[in-house]
């Protein structure tokens, strides 16, 4: 617990009074926001903001994680490593993207399949890594089960080892994809993305803190209740993660609320999402990120029937702009209006899925 609470406050501490200090570095690197001419043209004002934020959410997250345990003296456990592993390696593909689009003074960065193809490497390599690597208790860092509240009946590897295990790669990409391309599509108002990551991550914080609890390894588990245990590798550290992930994530906010003193950036949402995918593939409950993450999937999703819709019609609208909070943007809705009740949806998408985790294990009988 001292851990835990240890990661969140040093993460949340640093954050907060260190982004200052890399928003006038940014500056003085000319480090600022390029605009979308096609975007909204209330944004245009925001053209040379600081960017690249998520460098301040990474190296918050490292030095409440590592602070933590330092104070404690409690070792990393390979569970958190490949978490953070995820989040560093999609933030470097972010920076790539967000460093090009500064050097060259434009809004485009990288092409998409040089961001797919790193996306693919960093997800490929985590699922290769997480399927092998065990902790101490015996368990692999993520199982070849297909999860939703924990392991379903279905195993890659029933296909075989090297079908199995092709497979499982693949759906552990996928779930990167869209998890990370989910929150860099969110991330187009000031404060929506991160305030609403708060709430899903923090949500892991809860659910890891109750899996170690009920854990099987667990030596004074109520023998009445063994049944509905978890194997889950290292739950608690991963709660330990989440909380330093989250921390950082409120002491940024301070400074990205409206109007924003620096922006995210690609840096920033690609490793929130890959960080948000990787406590879902390693709690067991990728299934269940559908709903935490729900106001990620609703933007996303958003998006994809309104680009089929425009292709399959010649260039007709379902919406008068995508992603879906631009939409409210060109009806005229304030910016924070907009803003505070997409925080509300991703509230309410978080309880449901905490609510569903532990209405899962009430029910098991």
């Amino acid at each position: 617990m001292i851990t835990l609470i240890g990661a969140g406050g040093l993460s949340m501490v640093f954050s907060l009074f260190m982004t200052p200090v890399f928003i006038r570095l940014f500056k003085k690197l000319a480090w600022g926001q390029y605009i979308n001419i096609d975007g909204p043209a209330s944004h245009h004002v925001k053209r040379g903001t600081p960017t690249m934020g998520g460098i301040v959410i990474i190296l918050a997250t490292l030095f409440g994680y590592f602070g933590a345990l330092l104070v404690t003296g409690n070792p990393p456990s390979v569970s958190v490593l490949l978490v953070l592993f995820m989040m560093v390696g999609l933030g470097i593909v972010g920076f790539i993207d967000d460093f090009l689009k500064v050097r060259n003074r434009r809004s485009l960065g990288l092409g998409p399949t040089a961001k797919l193809v790193g996306q693919l490497l960093v997800g490929g390599s985590f699922a290769l890594i997480a399927m092998n690597a065990q902790g101490p208790n015996g368990l692999t860092v993520a199982s070849t089960h297909i999860s939703a509240i924990r392991d379903l009946d279905f195993d890659f590897l029933q296909w075989g080892v090297i079908a199995g295990t092709i497979a499982f790669v693949v759906w552990i990409v996928l779930i990167v994809l869209a998890t990370s391309n989910a929150v860099n599509l969110t991330d187009g108002l000031d404060g929506l993305a991160p305030g609403s990551a708060i709430l899903a991550i923090g949500s892991f914080v809860i659910i890891g803190f109750w899996q170690a609890n009920q854990s099987c390894a667990s030596l004074t588990l109520d023998p009445d209740v063994t049944f509905k245990c978890y194997n889950v590798n290292q739950p608690l550290d991963l709660a330990v993660v989440a909380a330093a992930v989250a921390g950082a994530l409120i002491g940024f906010l301070w400074w990205n609320t409206n109007p924003a003193k620096i922006f995210l950036g690609d840096t920033g949402s690609l490793a929130i999402g890959g960080a948000l995918a990787a406590l879902a593939i390693e709690s067991r409950t990728e299934l269940l990120l559908i709903l935490i993450g729900g106001i990620f999937v609703i933007v996303a999703g958003q998006v994809v029937v309104q680009l089929t819709y425009f292709r399959l019609t010649g260039g007709k609208r379902i919406w008068r702009a995508s992603p879906l909070h631009h939409h409210f943007e060109v009806k005229g809705w304030a910016e924070v209006t907009i803003v505070v009740r997409f925080w509300i949806i991703a509230g309410l998408c978080v309880a449901a899925g905490v609510g569903a985790f532990y209405l899962e294990w009430i029910l098991q009988d």
